[in-house]
């Protein structure tokens, strides 16, 4: 298969849309391109937690958790809270709390119409990252709400996955991208504001003064509203 020049640029001026050349529409054809996975990625794969993935969950203090609707619509939410803010209800269950966001409810909304999950988590200092697929539920049971009381203060709802699939994933991805080395950080000032990217997205007509109100709320809330 000749990839070369596979994306170019489309002629048409239609949203400066690609046009993507060479296409791989089947499974023999992308087999053409890699080799056969080995024994160990494919036997590595687990239907329950055991102690390692156990302990990787009591380490991590962030996840990201994929979910679509019946339409196909993907949703992709970060997740972060304490360290070993997974719950882990039995060896094929875990529990997951809603923490107050934006309101939009595109996980929870995606839950309800597909429980077909999928989640990344991650431990700070490690390249290996943990990922399970699952099936998803909403519960507000008393019991589990209370299990993730911090501050004060209980999540709305719990996110309870039945695990499917487990398994280790290789740290290949984090290495390649530097992501826990101090060195390659970026000096947040390098981009502006969260408060005055999303007016300069809505209306970029707003003033300075009217971009710090909405600065001031972003800030107020991250220290307000975490629980």
């Amino acid at each position: 298969m000749n990839h070369s020049g596979a994306l170019k640029r489309a002629s048409s001026s239609v949203m400066g849309i690609y046009m993507i050349f060479d296409v791989i529409k089947t499974t023999e054809e992308l087999r053409e391109l890699y080799k056969a996975p080995m024994d160990l990625v494919i036997k590595k794969q687990k239907s329950e937690l055991d102690k390692y993935s156990a302990q990787f969950l009591s380490l991590s203090p962030f996840l990201i958790l994929s979910t679509s609707n019946t339409k196909g619509n993907m949703d992709c939410s970060p997740r972060g809270d304490y360290a070993g803010f997974v719950e882990i209800l039995d060896d094929c269950t875990i529990a997951i709390p809603d923490r107050p966001g934006n309101n939009r409810l595109d996980t929870l909304n995606n839950i309800i119409e597909n429980p077909n999950v999928g989640v990344l988590i991650l431990v700070p200092g490690f390249n290996e990252c943990l990922r399970i697929n699952g099936s998803a539920q909403i519960t507000t049971s008393n019991e589990l709400l209370k299990r993730f009381e911090y501050r004060g203060k209980i999540p709305k709802s719990v996110i309870v996955i039945s695990i499917s699939e487990i398994y280790f994933h290789c740290g290949k991805a984090i290495t390649r991208s530097n992501l826990w080395k101090d060195e390659f950080n970026v000096d947040r000032s390098i981009m502006p504001s969260l408060g005055r990217i999303l007016m300069n997205q809505i209306d970029p007509s707003k003033t300075d003064d009217e971009i710090k109100e909405v600065e001031n709320l972003i800030e107020n809330r991250l220290k307000t509203t975490l629980y």
